[in-house]
């Protein structure tokens, strides 16, 4: 082949990669993106997770902080991407204008250059007026906000980067539990009117979290089938008809913005989702039926009653999170789409279209040996078991084993296994963590059982830098002896 002949096949392919590429990214509805957390004992590599975005084509992804090497990862992807800053972390911005102009070069504009970050909004906050926190970030949310916005005004990308902060919806309510009604909170309501006055005054959009799984979960008598969207219950209000707590949710936000002068402010969805553990309603079947509704009505583009049209979204989450607190409930370290060691759960179509498929699972994955802890069923002396148990589980994750959960059908000799297994794993494996007085035993066979998976700990960033330092000593070794023969 002459020169310019390969040169043509190679222009050709490259045309191909390009469009390629445009059908994965086409794959997902344009007003997708995910959550991406990382609060796991060994969450996967960055550079992983990267690639199991753009393997599914999700390219909007939220994240919670600012994270150097997650920042560089998403480096050159195209993603767009929402940056976060921690509700402990915004004292650093909400003081001295210098300092939120510093925090703007050091994680923002820095990652701005050609071939970098698609960074589009930074979050300023995750829920900080929950209930929960007692007022504790009341008097530093707003002036955080104002600063972080002013610094990237004067870093000159004011305009096409928007601060916001990302609210539960707790932060408004309805005493007459019908939308009309919303109004926000009582003592959170000056604040909120700050916040919504600045973001509409600098075209930032409302980010909000929407959860009908809670609205379940929270509330006995909540009719099961008004938290999806296949129908059911309906409550009328106005002339208007909800037959979902999601729509009627989002449109008790939008007469409270409209009630408080701004009721053309953007809406964004910051998080919405269903778990699939640690709950009798939190399991696949049910998560598939969620999505499975909520992507019919995207693609559909129906909006609400009140805001019709495209909605834009973040799916909560992408990941399971084995370290997220289990306060609200052990559902917590149960929401992503994939599994901690990126396999898909459950067949889901992110175009909307229907045409169900497991998710591509994230490639590369690496495991620790394949080594369970579980209990020594030769040991008779069971009297310590329930210390043993109590211990390892204060200090790993036995969400699974709840009431309805998908561990909870085992017999006592399998919790014990499993409480000890998590612990093992979350031990990294040492052959210390697999004693608990005698009581347990380290195997080689997979001590899974039915449906309760024992899972393996992902090998550590520590370990495979390790790993791959080794490799490269034996590699230079071996690349010195050859040269001397």
């Amino acid at each position: 082949m002459s020169r310019t002949g390969l040169l043509v096949w190679s222009y050709c392919l490259i045309l191909a990669s390009v469009n390629v590429v445009h059908v994965l990214s086409s794959t997902v509805l344009p007003g997708i993106g995910v959550n991406w957390g990382t609060m796991a004992s060994n969450p996967l590599p960055r550079n992983i997770v990267v690639n199991m975005l753009k393997d599914n084509g999700i390219a909007k992804v939220k994240l919670f902080d600012s994270d150097s090497p997650t920042l560089k990862a998403l480096a050159g992807t195209g993603i767009e991407v929402m940056v976060g800053i921690p509700n402990n972390q915004m004292y650093i911005v909400a003081g001295d204008i210098e300092d939120a102009e510093a925090w703007v070069k050091e994680n923002i504009t820095a990652y701005l250059h050609n071939g970098g970050v698609d960074i589009k909004y930074v979050a300023v906050g995750n829920e900080p007026f929950l209930s929960s926190y007692n007022n504790t970030y009341d008097n530093i949310t707003f002036p955080a906000l104002q600063n972080v916005q002013k610094a990237l005004d004067k870093a000159g990308v004011g305009d096409k980067i928007k601060a916001t902060v990302a609210l539960n919806a707790d932060v408004y309510e309805s005493l007459s539990d019908k939308p009309s009604g919303g109004d926000f909170r009582k003592d959170v309501k000056d604040i909120m009117i700050q916040i919504i006055k600045f973001l509409h005054q600098n075209k930032a959009p409302f980010v909000v979290n929407i959860y009908p799984f809670l609205s379940l979960y929270q509330n006995a008598g909540f009719p099961f089938d008004y938290a999806f969207f296949d129908g059911g219950k309906t409550i009328s209000d106005k002339n208007v008809s909800y037959s979902n707590v999601f729509d009627a949710n989002y449109d008790t936000l939008v007469w409270t913005l409209k009630k408080n002068g701004v009721g053309d402010l953007k809406i964004i969805i910051g998080e919405v989702g269903w778990p699939t553990d640690g709950n009798f309603n939190a399991n696949d079947k049910l998560a598939k039926k969620f999505y499975d509704g909520l992507l019919k009505k995207l693609v559909a583009k129906q909006g609400t009653p009140l805001r019709p049209g495209e909605l834009e979204l973040y799916l909560f989450s992408l990941i399971d999170e084995n370290q997220k607190s289990i306060e609200p409930g052990h559902f917590e370290r149960h929401w992503g789409l994939f599994y901690y060691d990126g396999k898909p759960k459950f067949p889901i179509d992110l175009s909307g279209k229907g045409n169900d498929k497991m998710l591509i699972a994230a490639k590369g994955v690496q495991y620790m040996s394949p080594r369970w802890c579980v209990l020594n069923e030769e040991n008779k002396n069971l009297s310590m078991i329930a210390d043993e148990i109590s211990y390892a589980c204060s200090s790993a994750d036995c969400t699974s084993l709840g009431y309805g959960s998908s561990c909870n059908k085992m017999d006592i000799n399998g919790n014990v296994s499993y409480a000890f297994n998590m612990y093992f794993q979350m031990q990294d494996q040492g052959d210390y963590a697999c004693n608990f007085n005698g009581l347990a035993m380290i195997v080689k066979t997979n001590a899974s059982r039915g449906n309760c998976l024992f899972p393996l700990q992902l090998v550590g960033a520590g370990e495979r830098l390790e790993l791959a330092y080794g490799v490269s000593i034996i590699a230079g070794l071996m690349l010195a002896f050859f040269s001397l023969m």
